[in-house]
């Protein structure tokens, strides 16, 4: 009788440790204390068929006073009970998928890019088994460009070297590629806008004094999202290169400095010139689907198409290795008085300068931080011309929204717009006296000085619209 009440005894304790496992185990769950049962909980249920099959493999448990009835009782009421003695199964830790980042190649892989070429030495090139892949007029240069396919077997320096000496008054060059300047920074801690750092004037009063009639801003970039909420009362207009075949480049970094240079002034990133008109010129195609990459064969297309609408003013956010087909369309664009605004890079402060923001006549722009330090990856050199806001800039994200970019692709724009501004005032300026207004009304904030690393000092708009 003693033994029957004892195990009775023992198996009312049973149930009610089991039964308090059920009501404690949630709770407790949810804060935390459980360990693994969150995860591990069709862990619990696969192993009730390896406990089951344990026991029934050895009999001589079993016999042993219940013990293995009282264990089914209490897993059946609560499957995530665990003695003290027994250890949670622990699902091993998922790794996040790393992806690889894809190298781009400096240039086209099979193609030499020539302007100047006569016809006579097109066709020759044909019979020696080179093949025309595209040619246009450039009215910018006054010449035919013309796009080669490489016999095969021969190599690209050899090809240059072919085509070059068909014709000395022609320029030819590989077929380099030309990448955005950003990046994204981390979640923005203190969102405000960055104008105020150079003098800009608060969203709404752009377009006092007497910067009233600015003039329309050119932008080569890659895709723009012209439904974001950010153009909603802009004038803004895309334009795209007419290569149906081509991936469709991204829209992340031209609607974000296309936002920063036209934004509405109602929107969440109001842009430094909400009243201006901005023509721009998607000439980039998706390399890989992960990067955007622009040919020099389609920038010198962009850049043809801009002056062909008398738009003055043009923001270059792009940069890579110089071209003589590049610079001799950079150049033929100056000797029409047109300014060009490019981010320097971001490629880091030892490496070479980055064109088109190199070359004679380019305005180059260098990023600072809100502390007016220099951006860690911004290019320097004796060609840096002035600095601006371009690190954790507030401007619009791709889809919808907004979010903070950092590179010299976001500091170009604040010299952009300040050169709409000093243009609107006086239309007669050259580029040379446009430098200097620049220069004068920088503040210096390196070497005394013009210096490898902020150029004339941080951009100061501050009094430009009176002067």
């Amino acid at each position: 009788m003693l033994q029957l009440f004892t195990r009775h005894t023992r198996l009312s304790l049973v149930l009610c440790l089991g039964l308090a496992g059920v009501v404690a185990t949630p709770p407790l769950q949810e804060a935390g204390f459980v360990a693994g049962t969150s995860v591990a909980m069709a862990d619990d249920d696969d192993d009730g068929g390896d406990d089951d099959g344990g026991s029934r493999g050895s009999g001589s448990y079993g016999r042993r006073g219940g013990g293995d009835g009282d264990r089914d009782l209490i897993r059946r009421a609560n499957p995530s009970f665990r003695w003290p003695w027994q250890r949670a199964k622990r699902e091993p830790a998922r790794r996040a998928p790393v992806r690889r980042q894809v190298e781009i190649p400096s240039r086209a892989p099979n193609e030499i890019v020539a302007i100047g070429l006569d016809e006579a030495s097109i066709t020759s090139l044909e019979q020696d088994g080179y093949v025309v892949d595209s040619r246009t007029g450039i009215a910018l240069t006054g010449d035919e460009m013309v796009r080669l396919i490489v016999p095969r077997g021969m190599t690209l320096d050899a090809a240059r070297q072919a085509v070059a000496a068909r014709s000395t008054s022609a320029s030819v060059d590989f077929n380099h590629y030309y990448q955005p300047q950003s990046l994204v920074s981390p979640p923005c801690v203190d969102c405000r806008l960055m104008r105020d750092m150079i003098g800009w004037p608060a969203a709404g009063e752009e377009s006092t004094g007497t910067c009233a009639a600015l003039p329309r801003i050119g932008l080569v970039d890659t895709a723009i999202n012209a439904s974001h909420s950010a153009f909603a009362d802009g004038r803004l207009e895309v334009l795209r290169l007419d290569d149906a075949e081509r991936p469709q480049s991204g829209e992340q970094h031209g609607t974000a400095v296309a936002a920063l240079l036209v934004g509405g002034a109602g929107s969440r990133v109001p842009g430094l010139l909400p009243a201006s008109e901005l023509v721009a010129v998607d000439a980039f195609q998706r390399f890989r689907k992960t990067a955007d990459i622009a040919n020099v064969f389609d920038l010198v297309r962009a850049l043809d198409l801009l002056l062909g609408r008398d738009i003055r003013v043009i923001n270059l956010s792009l940069s890579g290795p110089p071209n003589l087909l590049l610079e001799k369309a950079v150049q033929a664009a100056i000797e029409k008085d047109a300014i060009l605004v490019a981010a320097a890079g971001n490629k880091g402060p030892n490496a070479q300068p980055a064109y088109p923001a190199a070359y004679p006549g380019v305005i180059a722009v260098t990023a600072v931080d809100s502390a007016r330090k220099p951006y860690r990856r911004a290019v320097r050199g004796e060609h840096i011309d002035i600095a601006a806001p371009g690190v954790g800039v507030w401007t619009a994200a791709s889809v919808s929204g907004v979010r903070q970019k950092s590179g010299t692709s976001f500091a170009a724009p604040f010299v952009t717009a300040a050169t709409a501004v000093l243009l609107a005032a006086r239309p007669d300026l050259t580029l040379p006296e446009l430098e200097a207004e620049l220069a004068k009304s920088a503040e210096d904030i390196g070497t005394p000085g013009k210096d490898a690393i902020y150029g004339w000092g941080l951009l100061n708009v501050r009094a430009l619209c009176s002067q």
